[in-house]
């Protein structure tokens, strides 16, 4: 099987500061990818970079076999890109928004209106479909922002802290849409904090440190015959251990009063 997303050689600097460094990296049709790593690691970067929002990059980024740089409207049309901020037309309703979205993708008004109604009831948005989203709430916001994203049924969906806002119900319906997706032959590169998510949704884990890939392989060969959960390996391969001692001096200073 051919990889569906390849990064050779991914490089990327912003002025002085490399944020990516030599990124190799084959991921597959039908695969749950979780990219995690510390703030500042290259996540969000490389996110844009596969979207087709960065494109002053160097090395070689393909996506359905297509160079990103030279057919970058090509690969939007297989993306669903959901970003973490929900950067929405809030003067528009629901509706609006995602005719606006659809028609973008060349779907037709009936679809867009078909779809656009099933999804928002099942995130139990339907009754807000014409509602202005000025006044709508972040979880809401994001439900909307979720629905825009998959709205042209792409083949390959790009998650950027997807969860964000969300409610804990909303939360374990998403994880479930993750798996259908998956199981109708979707890949899904789902980049996010939230490492109990990443564990439980992910075949194949990938983790970034400094702009450099660390880790990359399922749950299983992380663990590496451990029963370490990916929150205790994250914190080994990053060098960010004594969190405990870090909590307790971080208390201790509201508590210590210098002499006067």
């Amino acid at each position: 099987m051919k990889p569906i997303i390849t990064l050779r050689h991914l490089s990327k600097n912003y002025g002085e500061k490399q944020v990516l460094k030599d990124i190799n990296l084959d991921i597959y049709p039908g695969q749950i990818i979780g990219y995690i790593g510390p703030n500042g690691a290259g996540k969000s970067t490389t996110v844009k970079i596969l979207a087709g929002i960065i494109q002053d990059y160097s090395g070689e980024v393909t996506v359905g076999g297509k160079d990103v740089r030279q057919n970058v409207m090509d690969v939007k049309k297989m993306i669903g890109y959901i970003p973490e901020l929900a950067e929405l037309y809030d003067l528009l309703t629901a509706r609006e928004y995602l005719s606006f979205i659809g028609k973008l993708y060349h779907l037709s008004d009936a679809v867009i209106e078909e779809r656009s109604r099933r999804m928002l009831d099942s995130f139990g948005l339907l009754g807000n479909i014409d509602q202005r989203m000025d006044s709508f709430s972040k979880g809401m916001r994001q439900k909307v922002l979720l629905t825009s994203g998959l709205l042209h049924n792409p083949s390959i969906v790009i998650l950027d802290e997807p969860l964000s806002g969300l409610d804990a119900n909303t939360v374990i319906m998403v994880k479930e849409l993750l798996q259908v997706l998956k199981q109708e032959g979707k890949t899904i590169f789902y980049s996010s904090h939230m490492m109990d998510v990443v564990e439980k949704v992910s075949d194949r884990i990938v983790l970034i440190d400094n702009g450099i890939i660390v880790a990359n392989g399922t749950i299983e060969e992380l663990r590496q015959n451990s029963n370490d959960s990916l929150e205790q390996i994250f914190s080994k391969l990053t060098a960010r251990e004594g969190y405990s001692h870090r909590a307790d001096d971080f208390a201790s200073a509201l508590n210590d009063t210098p002499a006067s």
